[in-house]
């Protein structure tokens, strides 16, 4: 079946998870405290906190909010609030050039190979939609937002979930079986698989088991469409 989108994880994937976990989320650890209590009487802000309460089942003081998010962000939890939130932290560290999106370089080459062949890019990340556009936009190879059709994050489901991945097809507009996901957790990869899309095991310097279902790619440039 000929390839006519790919669907790209992040973290471990285009991205290396070191960036990640030792510059991304402690420098939204720094900053969560003075972030919340600086902006909440923002509209965009309130409603992540809204949803905190939602997931906590109480509604929480703004300390209390920041106790349970720097808890989550301890504990590397994939919620929604929590993502949105670093997500707004994040852009003013890319903005004042704190950091720049870190994106191996055969991902950049490639994606752009696939991109110039017509072939329609997609992400899906448990970082929220607006943190995925960040990195790409401000990556160390500059603005690579571009190369994307679009972006997906929990917000349509979250990545262990085959439904996820089947509402991600009917918003492509493609057959599942026409999509391959990029990714480096078997768990996600065995969730787009059983929802029908094409899949490829990014392992890059990690110990692979020969007993996958999934083809092992060591970089992009061992991926086939």
């Amino acid at each position: 079946m000929t390839i006519k989108a790919i669907l790209t994880d992040i973290e471990g994937t285009t991205t290396s998870i070191s960036f990640v976990f030792d510059v991304l989320f402690p420098y939204a650890r720094k900053h969560i405290a003075e972030f919340v209590r600086t902006n909440l009487d923002k509209p965009a802000v309130q409603q992540e906190l809204d949803m905190v309460n939602q997931e906590v089942g109480q509604q929480l003081s703004a300390e209390q909010a920041i106790e349970q998010l720097t808890d989550w962000i301890d504990q590397d939890r994939k919620l929604t609030p929590l993502k949105s939130l670093q997500g707004m932290i994040w852009k003013q560290g890319y903005v004042d050039k704190g950091f720049t999106g870190h994106v191996y370089p055969d991902a950049v080459e490639h994606l752009r190979q696939w991109c110039n062949a017509g072939i329609r890019l997609y992400v899906y990340s448990s970082g929220s939609v607006p943190a995925q556009k960040l990195l790409f936009g401000y990556s160390d190879f500059g603005d690579l937002t571009p190369l994307f059709n679009g972006y997906f994050d929990t917000r349509i489901g979250m990545k262990q979930n085959s439904t996820s991945y089947q509402k991600i097809s009917a918003e492509i507009g493609l057959g599942a079986e026409q999509i391959l996901f990029l990714s480096d957790s078997v768990e996600e990869l065995d969730a787009a698989r059983e929802a029908g899309m094409q899949t490829a095991w990014l392992v890059r310097d990690r110990q692979e088991t020969t007993e996958s279902e999934h083809p092992i790619c060591h970089d992009f440039s061992e991926i086939h469409t």
